[in-house]
């Protein structure tokens, strides 16, 4: 079993900055990819962004620029920093863990940008 737990979400002003964090512990594999996922009120769940074990990351056009993924490998760890934060950012930001066994979610952390 694999558990996914976020933290780091609150309330900000529009230009501030947060950073959230998640970490995996239980049975799965150390090559995967760990990501970030955010779901606004009426809309999908989308891709924010996503880094490799061996770091190699991608971002959603929206948040280039602005959001930096990264990894502790040892730690099983992902962060997301997100500066410049705009309204549009407010959403349930969830984690997520892929390997080759399967997908494992996160509860999710709420991250709300006020104007």
């Amino acid at each position: 079993q694999v558990q996914v737990v976020e933290s780091g979400g609150g309330l900000v002003q529009a230009g501030g900055s947060l950073r959230l964090s998640c970490t995996a512990s239980g049975r799965f594999l150390s090559f995967n990819t760990m990501a970030w996922y955010r779901q606004a009120p009426g809309e999908q769940r989308r891709l924010v962004a996503a880094i490799a074990t061996s770091g190699s990351s991608t971002y959603a056009d929206s948040v280039k620029g602005r959001f930096t993924i990264f990894r502790d490998n040892a730690k099983n760890t992902v962060y997301l920093q997100m500066n410049s934060l705009k309204p549009e950012d407010t959403a349930l930001y969830y984690c997520n863990v892929h390997d080759l066994l399967g997908d494992y979610w996160g509860q999710g952390t709420q991250v709300t940008v006020s104007s």
